[in-house]
């Protein structure tokens, strides 16, 4: 193997690993045009992902200072070659690119192009963006191999768009999910003392002229009602925190929930654990939001006094419990709805991080939530 060949199967790894990293999609698009350039032996490179809107989300160059990039102006839109490459999946590969009928024009400080390879990048029968080279820095302009060369690296480019749009669903479907959790929280539990609340203040305005005593009593207990709503408000809201799973840890993030829910609810809530191996940090994520529903369905359905957390590492996977000594509950009695709904969700985490969930419950005897996690 050359030199050459060398250098260039390392800028091809490059590439290849910049979409496994976890870099921005930004970086990775610039990391593959940097390599394709190089690779081709261009001495321009640019790259675009278009908007909904005749202009590009994303315009890369490479070749360029960010003196002349700044002198050539604005982004430019869809137009002339640009728009080509965006509406016919076929490459485009010619000696001088001021011959291809629809050419336009460039601004007065852009650098004359001369040879060019432009390749669409597709998903299927989608183009998802696109991506050229201009000026071949060697006589005799881009070649069969230059244009699969491309090919290959555009490519790459197309699987890291695509899994930056699943990152987003992703992301847009915890979102809803999250908002679902809220929602069902504050029905359960802040809406009902909230009417509550409403209910006995009706009541107190006609105790007032008739029985001072009993409205006192009222008084007290509307006092205890909207202490209990502040507290269940600041779980929920506590809740909507991302933890700090990066710095913390997973131990230590669940210690910190397991604190806040005993200062704020009737039933002592207790931590077991000790250090623990680190998970990807998707995976943590995952366990973190498990071990919270678990926790709230606990607090909300077991009229429990005790619910014990515990966290630890039995080789090769990490094992939590969460038990409480409540009431227990059976999954296919009716009016569990939102209980089943609930543990439907805590599975389906579960199996995406590649773990395993088990829910025992005795009535009377309370419930005990096993999830274990494969260490990665």
């Amino acid at each position: 193997m050359t030199g050459i060949q060398r250098d260039e199967l390392r800028e091809v790894s490059n590439a290849v690993l910049a979409v496994a990293t976890h870099l921005s999609v930004r970086d990775v698009l610039q990391t593959i045009l940097t390599s394709a350039r190089r690779l081709v032996g261009a001495r321009y490179a640019a790259l675009g992902v278009p908007d909904d809107d005749g202009g590009f989300a994303e315009f890369l160059a490479d070749g360029v200072s960010d003196e002349q990039w700044a002198a050539i102006g604005p982004v430019p839109r869809q137009h002339g070659l640009l728009g080509v490459l965006l509406s016919d999946p076929n490459p485009i590969r010619m000696d001088d690119i001021r011959q291809h009928p629809r050419f336009g024009w460039w601004p007065a400080e852009h650098p004359v192009l001369t040879d060019f390879l432009g390749m669409p990048i597709t998903d299927g029968d989608e183009i998802l963006g696109e991506i050229f080279v201009a000026n071949k820095e060697v006589p005799g302009g881009f070649t069969e191999g230059d244009e699969e060369l491309l090919a290959l690296l555009a490519n790459h480019a197309a699987i890291a768009l695509i899994n930056a749009r699943l990152f987003e669903r992703s992301r847009e479907l915890s979102i809803v999910e999250e908002r679902t959790r809220i929602a069902r929280e504050l029905h359960d539990s802040v809406t009902q003392k909230l009417f509550s609340l409403r209910l006995i203040a009706d009541a107190l305005a006609g105790l007032l002229d008739r029985d001072l005593d009993q409205a006192r009593l009222q008084v007290e207990t509307v006092r205890g009602l909207a202490a209990d709503a502040t507290d269940e408000l600041t779980a929920v809201v506590f809740g909507l925190r991302s933890p700090d799973l990066a710095g913390d840890g997973l131990d230590i993030a669940l210690r910190k929930q397991v604190d806040l829910l005993d200062r704020v609810h009737e039933p002592a809530v207790r931590f077991r654990g000790r250090d623990v191996p680190r998970l990807a940090s998707s995976r943590e994520e995952a366990v973190y939001r498990i071990c919270q529903e678990a926790l709230h369905n606990a607090l909300r359905h077991a009229k429990a006094t005790e619910i014990t957390m515990d966290i630890q590492f039995v080789s090769p996977q990490l094992v939590l419990t969460i038990e409480d000594n409540g009431i227990g509950f059976d999954p296919s009695a009716s009016g569990q709805a939102t209980r089943r709904l609930g543990l439907s969700s805590m599975r389906e985490r579960a199996r995406a991080a590649g773990g395993r969930l088990n829910v025992t419950s005795e009535r009377p005897g309370g419930t005990t939530v096993r999830l274990e996690v494969p260490i990665d």
